[in-house]
């Protein structure tokens, strides 16, 4: 059996606060990495690492939009040559001199409310000639099937977190039909008497949707694994595509070995990936702490039993790709001894 983690963020992204590993017990993730080989990747975030992984080509976008239509929902919707685009909703804040993005993981948000705003922006556009429908197939996930309106490169929407939007806004031939979508959707949400009752509960609004991940479905999607387990939806949607078997992450690798047969599997482990966006230092040092406890650990103690035969760890921070491979046989190497974490994050 072989096994391909998949882990953004398992560095901590800012080089300038190494202190962050200080006093940070990872005894089985350090073992790990100390009999593994390391290569290198061209640089690349979490979705086109995913999307290279199941053969998907890059068109204007990655087309993020047309493959999760279907995990989302959109069984009966066909995809076929239309192009779909993503129009999440967000929250913007002001910040100094420009509005900083946060998504749905830091706001809640009920499949009434996606109904009620999704329904208002489609009314306003179909009023005004174009042609566009918003579909809230996921209360946090929203699609438009473009019919009129062409398209342009847009900027996932996991680049802007918690960052100043000025310069990831669409760019290109069409930007200016996009950039004026985006400010007129922003109006819009402004004023719904939806937003004025979240923030007068004190939740953040909803007050824009960010336009990213369009294009068409691609022809076939190909896979090298048997098994997908992630709870990431974009994972997800690529094995459902491909035809490979998936399912949600385990809590714990213990678990997961269970229900585990031969074969080549990839699992996921993106709980470090938000804590790194939004820069909670204390979140990703405790859920590294957790990972190491819950499947580094229960990893190593099997790969050593011979239940494994190949570990392969993916780390992805500021687009920079390093892969860590081991094998049964590497364990023998007695004279690589333990390193900090701290070590192989400088490098």
């Amino acid at each position: 059996m072989n096994l391909h983690l998949l882990v953004p963020s398992l560095f901590w992204p800012d080089a300038s606060l190494p202190e962050i590993y200080r006093d940070l017990p990872l005894p089985a993730l350090e073992n790990l990495l100390t009999k593994c080989s390391r290569t290198d990747d061209e640089p690349e975030g979490m979705e086109p690492w995913l999307c290279r992984a199941f053969g998907v080509q890059k068109q204007l976008d990655w087309p993020v939009a047309p493959i999760t239509l279907r995990g989302d929902g959109g069984e009966r919707i066909k995809a076929g040559q239309d192009y779909w685009i993503r129009a999440d909703p967000v929250h913007l804040r002001i910040e100094r001199d420009q509005a900083v993005l946060a998504d749905s993981r830091v706001f809640p948000i009920a499949p009434e409310e996606a109904h009620q705003l999704t329904s208002l922006l489609t009314r306003h556009f179909s009023a005004n000639g174009l042609d566009m429908e918003f579909l809230p197939l996921q209360p946090d996930r929203w699609y438009v099937r473009l019919v009129e309106t062409p398209p342009a490169h847009t900027h996932l929407l996991s680049d802007v977190i918690d960052r100043g939007i000025n310069d990831h806004l669409p760019y290109g031939s069409n930007n200016t039909i996009w950039r004026g979508l985006f400010n007129e959707v922003q109006m819009l949400l402004h004023e719904h008497p939806l937003n004025q009752a979240r923030e007068g509960r004190g939740e953040p609004s909803i007050n824009a949707t960010w336009f990213w991940g369009g294009g068409i479905m691609p022809e076939s999607l190909v896979s090298d694994y048997s098994q997908v387990w992630s709870n990431d939806d974009l994972a997800g949607s690529l094995a459902l595509a491909s035809g490979t078997g998936q399912a949600p992450l385990p809590p714990n690798a213990a678990i997961w070995r269970q229900s585990t047969p031969s074969g080549n599997h990839l699992v996921v482990l993106d709980s470090l990936h938000g804590k790194a966006q939004y820069h909670d230092p204390y979140g990703w040092r405790e859920s590294l702490k957790q990972l190491d406890h819950n499947w580094f650990g229960p990893l190593w103690a099997m790969l050593k039993q011979g239940e494994i035969d190949q570990v392969t760890l993916t780390s992805l921070e500021n687009k920079k790709v390093r892969n860590f491979a081991v094998r049964r046989s590497d364990l023998r190497k007695f004279w690589r001894r333990p390193k900090a974490i701290a070590m192989y994050a400088a490098g």
